[in-house]
């Protein structure tokens, strides 16, 4: 067995140039180190590119459906080890084993998605304006893509960009998370069991020096982002000096708007889903309720008394709901945010502390939180916490809700709880995300429909379904002349 702990380049385990490493522990139980992980350098990440670059040619040129035959056999393997890796994941991020189970069938359906449309990489063809001529396009790879990765879908995330970019005839170099090595290493492994030719896809691990040296470098011809605003920022400003293409999938702050009408019962269930789940650690997370006022107070009080009954500890345990904040800066961030909603004017209604008691005490758990009396224009209200922390609006009017959603820089995802169509499809219209659930909470995509956002969320680009495999192909047009003479287009096609 490869040792589980090295960068994957060219075909081969590889420890870096320098040796150097970083540690990493199990955010429930922090006396409980997964391992010591590598921290490359430009040296390892310029071998890593020089592997996918050599790869391209052959790699490129491999029918589309044998590239999706590769793809159907990793699949093949995440089915055989869903559920080691989901108690790997687990240990390694913190969100509890249902979580993380859901996580891997997410990469399941990406590969059987992604290579059932290596069959149908489309081009057009189109009616010529001069006779004997035929005209169409062609889909080809962008050439090597840079992959970067959050920690918080270790599995999931990185599959939806790097089983596209594959079919689509691309090479790959993976810089997962800091903060997920081990998932990263044990999805390389299961691209090399299954057949995946050397340097097609290479692993790189490491932190933000390791990132910043893949995203500049000469050989990487695009990169694809999910993470925070500020890291999206920095290497916008690198891809756009460098004319690379680029894919940005960064924060949220989403809104889940129930009205008067709603059903009450699945409205709770859906906040109490979106807002908690992954400890409140997804850019998809509930992190603001948009309250009409003739339901608020029942609501909230409905939704108290359920997160009170939500159980904290190790994802692994049995019957736990809640797990870990992902290390001790995201701790201290939470806990700084509320304090600011304190100081604000928020009332804080339940949570707001770090919880401590038995063995929590050895991990960094938060209390689920939650403030109402909040307002649009408080921060809790309209930055992004990543934490265990909701935030509630109390609305008027239909009107009112939305404009309460749509007051943010983000526009990620949004729910409206509703039983009036009417309301319903102008929502679909009027609030501004690239996400939209009726009757549905803020989370649970599918690997089959495109995913991100507006405003500061994204670039414009989709991860998942169809529009992705546009983002790793660059079109080719053309032009196959037949009639055995010079034709000149615009010249020859004037009517005399």
């Amino acid at each position: 067995m490869p040792d589980p702990f090295r960068n994957f380049v060219d075909g081969s385990w590889l420890d870096t140039a320098s040796g150097a490493t970083f540690e990493k522990p199990n955010p429930a139980r922090t006396q409980d180190l997964i391992g010591h992980f590598p921290e490359s350098g430009q040296e390892d990440i310029d071998a890593a590119v020089t592997a996918a670059r050599k790869a391209l040619p052959a790699w490129s040129d491999t029918p589309a459906p044998q590239r999706g035959e590769i793809l159907r056999r990793i699949g093949d393997l995440l089915t055989e080890r869903k559920q080691e890796l989901a108690f790997e994941e687990t240990r390694e991020m913190g969100k509890p084993f249902a979580e993380t189970c859901g996580d891997v069938q997410e990469a399941i359906d990406t590969a059987y998605y992604a290579a059932s449309e290596t069959r149908r990489l489309f081009g057009r063809t189109v009616p010529s304006e001069l006779p004997d001529k035929f005209n169409m396009s062609i889909r080809r790879p962008v050439g090597a893509v840079g992959i970067i990765t959050a920690w918080n879908f270790p599995i999931a995330v990185p599959t939806w960009k790097i089983f596209p970019a594959l079919a689509c005839g691309n090479t790959i170099v993976f810089k997962p998370s800091e903060d997920a090595p081990h998932s990263g290493m044990l999805l390389t492994r299961l691209f090399a069991d299954a057949g995946v030719p050397a340097g097609v896809f290479n692993l790189v691990q490491g932190g933000a020096v390791s990132g910043a040296a893949l995203v500049k470098h000469p050989g990487i011809d695009a990169v694809s982002f999910t993470g925070s605003n500020d890291a999206g920022s920095n290497i916008g400003e690198v891809c756009g000096r460098l004319n690379k293409r680029l894919s940005l999938e960064m924060g949220g702050k989403n809104a889940q708007i129930v009205m008067s009408d709603a059903d009450l019962d699945l409205a709770l269930e859906g906040v109490l889903w979106g807002a908690f789940g992954t400890t409140g650690q997804r850019c998809t997370a509930t992190s603001r309720l948009i309250l009409h006022e003739a339901i608020h107070d029942v609501l909230v009080e409905r939704l108290i008394e359920q997160v009170q009954k939500l159980v904290l500890g190790y994802g692994n345990d049995e019957g736990v709901n809640v797990g870990p904040l992902i290390n001790e800066k995201a701790l201290e961030k939470v806990t700084r945010y509320v304090e600011i909603g304190r100081t604000e004017g928020a009332t804080l209604r339940i949570g707001g502390r770090r919880a401590t008691q038995g063995a929590l005490g050895d991990g960094f758990f938060f209390e689920p939180t939650l403030f109402t009396g909040v307002t649009p224009q408080m921060r809790i209200a309209r930055e992004e916490i990543f934490g265990p922390v909701l935030s509630v609006l109390r609305a008027t009017s239909y009107e009112e809700a939305v404009r309460m959603a749509n007051a943010t820089r983000y526009g990620l995802s949004s729910s409206i709880y509703t039983r009036d169509v009417r309301l319903a499809y102008r929502a679909m219209k009027d609030i501004e995300a690239g996400i939209t659930y009726i009757n549905g909470p803020t989370i649970g995509a599918e690997a089959h429909m495109p995913f991100g956002g507006v405003k500061q969320t994204g670039n414009g680009h989709r991860d998942g379904g169809w529009e992705v495999f546009d983002f790793y192909t660059e079109t080719k047009t053309v032009y196959v002349d037949y009639s055995g003479r010079l034709q000149k287009a615009q010249m020859d096609n004037v009517a005399s």
